[in-house]
């Protein structure tokens, strides 16, 4: 990693030339994407804001927007608000198994940290009744946490489970649903999984830290343990921008 400026950004080695048939903005691109692969910049570090670029460069404060959104569209730079322009982490890229991302974040040697934001435990709702096969007066435990990886925002994971086999809210906040349910005896063996996409909503993109209408992967799944029963159903809403599913296909 290259030297830092007082306010921690790091400061950018950019030759411009004017009399290139390349447009300004792409030779910023360029210089910006050839400091990221020589690790001049490394994930997680910050850029000059546009307005001191441009006055560093002599280059007009479109033209560095312009550059800089070329590589945000490209995966390479993302915009936070409040902290400014970072080199993206390593996107976690994950293998479509019956696993928790907790363990899946573990063993891809990242620091994964629960937010709890909801846990309720109450009366179902007619659709947790029908997914959960639950007997008339089950309650249910509904759970929204944020995970963290590194301590940057991954996923929104909203679960529902049958409060009979409800994990603490400690354990939870300790490790993941799966990992808690373990702890407790029951294993999930089978699930059904449908994954999708969407775009962030002003919720989703505060706790994910993200812009509205940023792309977003979605995951639901509906999960089986040994005996026949439902464990639990959720749905997980995922940064596009930071992570990815990966699925082997074999000729059948």
């Amino acid at each position: 990693m290259g030297p830092r400026t007082d306010d921690g950004t790091t400061p950018l080695q950019v030759d411009i030339d004017r009399g290139s048939a390349d447009p300004l903005y792409l030779q910023l691109a360029r210089a910006i994407e050839r400091a990221i692969h020589d690790e001049h910049l490394t994930p997680g570090s910050r850029i000059e804001n546009e307005v001191a670029l441009a006055r560093r460069l002599g280059l007009s404060r479109p033209t560095v927007r312009q550059g800089i959104q070329e590589l945000v569209d490209k995966g390479m730079l993302v915009r936070k608000r409040g902290v400014g322009t970072q080199v993206v982490q390593a996107p976690v890229n994950r293998q479509v198994a019956l696993t928790s991302l907790y363990d899946d974040l573990r063993t891809a040697g990242k620091a994964p940290r629960t937010e709890i934001i909801e846990y309720r435990v109450g009366r179902p709702s007619a659709e947790a009744v029908d997914r959960l096969q639950l007997a008339p007066g089950e309650q249910v435990l509904d759970l929204i946490r944020v995970r963290y990886a590194d301590d940057e925002p991954l996923a929104v994971m909203r679960n529902t489970v049958p409060e009979r086999i409800a994990p603490s809210r400690a354990s939870l906040a300790d490790s993941g649903l799966y990992a808690s349910l373990r702890e407790a005896g029951i294993v999930s063996v089978l699930a059904h999984e449908r994954i999708g996409a969407t775009v962030a909503d002003e919720e989703h993109a505060e706790l994910l830290d993200e812009e509205v209408g940023a792309a977003l992967l979605t995951m639901e799944r509906k999960s089986f343990a040994n005996d026949g029963s439902v464990v639990e159903f959720g749905y997980h809403v995922y940064r596009a921008s930071r992570y990815s599913f990966e699925v082997t296909l074999v000729d059948s």
